[in-house]
């Protein structure tokens, strides 16, 4: 597992470079936004660690370039930069996940090995997303399971779709709701439950493994019966 580390502070990307070689990961290193760039656009990593305050191109700029050349390679900005704001101009720059400084060495691990096992789980062929023997063409809105074809609502296309981007991720009931039905969760609404089950039926009721689960008293997940 390859990953590029942006990070100009020299005691920093020491500590990490050490820390991921511990960890069996192979590292480079780059201490501007320039050298991150040409680095990232001319080597295949599996994932990239960005500092936002850097020499030469920004995190947030160098995280565009990055996503508009590459971008089913994740990145995980790593910063000082805590406040609410900061975290969404992240996110719209493109950061698939955000963990602030000072952290826990661990805790940067286990997210760069969630984000490389969300990588390898889905791939994306163009206009086609994949799970398992999972397939949804996003141009025709239409999925495969075993090569079947799946006809789909549009708002279950929403929601699988949803899943197929985040495999792997819990998702809450109130996160779906919002995000697919762009409206506010009440308990008193069973708006997702009633849609999931009709995926659920549409996906895997004729099928093995089973790929959309329940977490009870949390959510749901893409994830291969286990």
């Amino acid at each position: 597992m390859k990953v590029l580390v942006i990070e100009d502070e020299q005691q920093v990307s020491s500590f990490i470079k050490q820390g991921l070689e511990e960890h069996s990961f192979a590292v480079d290193v780059a201490f501007d936004g320039n050298m991150g760039e040409r680095l990232a656009l001319n080597r295949d990593y599996d994932v990239i660690v960005l500092d936002l305050v850097i020499p030469g191109i920004n995190g947030f700029d160098l995280c565009k370039i990055l996503k508009k050349e590459k971008p089913s390679t994740p990145v995980i900005m790593l910063t000082t930069l805590g406040t609410t704001a900061d975290k969404l101009s992240g996110f719209d720059a493109g950061a698939d996940d955000y963990l602030l400084k000072p952290f826990a060495f661990e805790e940067l691990v286990a997210r760069l090995r969630a984000l490389m096992r969300r990588r390898s789980a889905t791939t994306d062929y163009g206009n086609v997303l994949r799970f398992e023997d999972l397939k949804l063409d996003i141009e025709k809105k239409v999925a495969h399971r075993h090569d079947k074809v799946i006809k789909l609502s549009a708002k279950e296309f929403a929601l699988l779709e949803f899943f197929l981007r985040n495999p792997e991720r819990v998702i809450s009931r109130s996160e779906l709701a919002e995000k697919i039905w762009d409206i506010k969760f009440e308990t008193g609404t069973n708006v997702v439950e009633v849609y999931m089950n009709m995926l659920r039926n549409k996906i895997d009721r004729d099928f093995e493994p089973k790929l959309l689960q329940t977490r009870i008293g949390l959510g749901y997940v893409l994830s291969k019966e286990t």
